[in-house]
């Protein structure tokens, strides 16, 4: 069960009583990718009180090597048994806030980025709610992507052939004290999703970055890989984060208006607008790695060009239609995130945009309705419907000219992250692929 605890004094206690011998602590670091350390039981509560001292030289976007310490401070809210380790010594695991020498929070921690960006959201009477979807592909192995099934959307077991795994994972992640709410297999062979319920942002990310390594290691006692590569396999749908989002002023939803056509208030609108206009620039942050915009192509249920609708998911956002007296799930549903970037940030960006939309009074333009895959290019043009970036190199030149991304990310993890991105991308295109090689040899 779910351990709820909420002080340093109920973390001590509950690991003296159920005999807890390690305590595994969680940080981010600026790419999303899950760092840990171990401490026995008998530190624990010293690293409550003063935290944990580590070399952050070697961690990506963190310090310099001859300013290499860091402090990761344990949040004891999220403390939670690990149960996959069930039959050996309990492990708990703490994610952690990453501080200077100096105690003074760290600015190229991304916890730390979304925390700062939700507190200036609190002060202007707002908190932030959000639920992703994440896909997933699962694989024979790390290295060649070879299906398990060939398996379509909502399709039963004996097309599915990894019914229990998700079973598995659920159950564990429930036993963490994650909500789902449903999962199914995805329109892709050997596909699939898992949808959190949602959460307050800051909490959600924490649940984003344990959801993807509880995937990971249930696939693994299975003997089978599980990957949240945006775009696998060519020719089939990639793997996106759609994620639903609303702000919320005490127990009001903000998004709700019950006279509006759309059941949208003013500043739902204006939220989406903000969205819209700024997709462009954060789509580095959404979207961050080569691989990426393989999956941002017309024709696999990606989105591509930007604009919003009801029952079109063709669209970059989407408004999932309202049910009478549920007023509180009133939400937009922003679609171009994949679910390998790190959401703390990719959360931080997508508030920023939209926030920015509702402080300058954007105007939100029309629904459309049609599947824009199929429209002609002049027919987007008439409707002012503009299109992601279609590389990684697109993305940094549109996110490297943003005081919007900027802002949100802090000047320490904005310059790394175009720093690191742009290092990527040159080592992409300097490699010969097979397809140029299969292309090109025989007739150049």
């Amino acid at each position: 069960m779910p351990c709820n605890l909420r002080s340093k004094e109920e973390v001590i206690a509950f690991c003296k009583e159920n005999k807890v011998k390690f305590i595994r602590l969680w940080f981010t670091d600026v790419l999303g990718s899950l760092k840990s350390f171990a401490i026995p039981v008998e530190e624990l509560e010293m690293a409550l009180n003063e935290g944990m001292g580590f070399d952050g030289s070697s961690i990506k976007g963190f310090a310099r090597i001859d300013e290499s310490d860091m402090i990761a401070m344990p949040d004891p809210c999220t403390f939670q048994l690990l149960p996959w380790r069930e039959g050996v010594e309990k492990v708990g695991r703490m994610f952690c806030d990453i501080l200077n020498p100096d105690g003074t929070p760290f600015a190229g921690d991304s916890r730390y980025i979304l925390r700062i960006n939700l507190e200036k959201l609190k002060e202007k009477g707002f908190s932030f709610y959000v639920g992703p979807e994440l896909e997933f592909f699962y694989f024979k192995s790390e290295n060649e992507p070879i299906p398990l099934d060939r398996g379509g959307y909502f399709d039963l077991t004996t097309l599915d052939a990894a019914s229990d795994l998700r079973r598995d994972t659920i159950r564990t992640l429930e036993e963490m004290g994650i909500r789902v709410e449903y999962s199914h297999h995805e329109v892709a062979y050997s596909q699939h999703e898992i949808d959190l319920r949602y959460a307050d942002a800051l909490t959600m990310a924490d649940q984003v970055m344990t959801y993807r390594i509880v995937v990971k290691e249930i696939a693994q006692k299975h003997g089978v890989y599980a990957t949240f590569m945006p775009k696998p396999i060519m020719g089939i749908n990639g793997s996106g984060m759609h994620t639903h989002q609303s702000l919320f002023r005490g127990e009001q939803n903000a998004f709700f208006d019950a006279n509006d056509p759309y059941y949208l208030s003013d500043i739902a609108k204006k939220y989406i607008a903000g969205i819209l206009r700024h997709a462009r620039e954060i789509a580095l942050v959404t979207n961050q790695w080569v691989n990426s915009y393989k999956r941002l192509v017309p024709g696999y249920e990606a989105p591509v060009y930007i604009c919003w609708a009801r029952r079109n998911r063709s669209a970059l956002v989407r408004v999932p239609m309202y049910k009478p007296g549920k007023e509180k799930a009133t939400r937009i549903e922003v679609r171009n995130p994949d679910p390998a970037c790190n959401p703390y940030l990719a959360f931080s960006v997508m508030l920023a945009a939209g926030m920015a939309g509702i402080e300058g009074n954007y105007e939100l333009p029309e629904p459309v309705e049609r599947d824009v895959y199929h429209m002609q290019e002049w027919e987007r043009e008439k409707l002012g419907i503009a299109s992601l970036p279609g590389s990684l190199k697109e993305a940094i030149d549109c996110a490297r000219e943003s005081s919007i991304v900027k802002k949100a990310l802090g000047d320490h993890i904005f310059e790394y992250f175009i720093k690191s991105k742009m290092v990527e991308w040159d080592e992409y295109r300097l490699v010969v692929h097979p397809y140029e090689i299969e292309r090109y040899l025989p007739i150049l």
